[in-house]
């Protein structure tokens, strides 16, 4: 077929832990109820004045959406289990992105000291260069660490 490109699959995964000084429910109500109030706005894809927002049941997506009717399914939920404090998402990358590929995401907060640690946990397959997961990776840390921690301990984002 002339112009057909043929591009390798992989896997890949990665972790990251970031500790936050705030009790477990609290961190855990923030990621599944308060999404938008610390999603970093270089992350709002579709616009400037969009809403990030999670519904926090299976089937549910991590969503952002646009007054003009734009939106994105960053992820959708696989399974929730709020006792435990984890979330297990599943989300697809366009070829436009860089795909295409799957991610496998699990947010998990435990206890840790006087405060929490959210484990973020991403599996990927499909076309998966270095340079994309790096990206995801750094996407995820900054996410969690200048939106969410920021967001708990000292009530702002560091834009």
């Amino acid at each position: 077929m002339p112009g057909a490109a043929r591009k390798e699959s992989s896997v890949a995964h990665y972790e990251l832990e970031v500790e936050i000084a705030a009790e477990p429910d609290r961190v855990w109500n923030s990621i599944v109820s308060e999404t938008n109030a610390w999603w970093l706005p270089d992350f709002h894809m579709i616009g400037p004045d969009s809403t990030v927002r999670l519904e926090a049941r299976a089937g549910g997506g991590l969503i952002e959406e646009q007054q003009d009717g734009s939106s994105l399914l960053w992820y959708t939920v696989q399974s929730i289990q709020p006792t435990a404090k984890k979330i297990y998402l599943v989300g697809h990358v366009a070829p436009d992105w860089g795909g295409p590929a799957c991610s496998h995401l699990k947010f998990a907060v435990d206890p840790r000291g006087t405060g929490s640690v959210v484990i973020v946990t991403d599996a990927q397959f499909g076309h998966v260069s270095e340079q994309s997961l790096a990206s995801s990776e750094e996407g995820w840390t900054a996410l969690v660490r200048d939106g969410l921690k920021a967001f708990l301990e000292q009530g702002t984002r560091q834009d």
